[in-house]
């Protein structure tokens, strides 16, 4: 192989190495941001839980004054 084919062949190694690193940054914050979302959206459950049961309750107590 020529001397020109070889630099060629490395600087393509250089550019996909670098490639594979910023592809990897990207992946690493996108899983960083998916465990946000995930975190997130337990804590809106959680919160709707809470909401829901407190609504709940408060039927129960308004058909409780009905009948009284």
């Amino acid at each position: 192989m020529a001397t020109l084919e070889w630099t060629a062949h490395e600087q393509k190694v250089e550019e996909l190495i670098e490639l594979c690193g910023v592809l990897s940054r990207e992946n690493r914050a996108l899983r960083t941001q998916q465990q946000n979302w995930t975190t997130q959206r337990a804590k809106l459950i959680e919160k709707n839980e809470l909401a829901k049961s407190r609504v709940e309750s408060m039927i129960v107590r308004l058909k409780a004054l009905e009948q009284d």
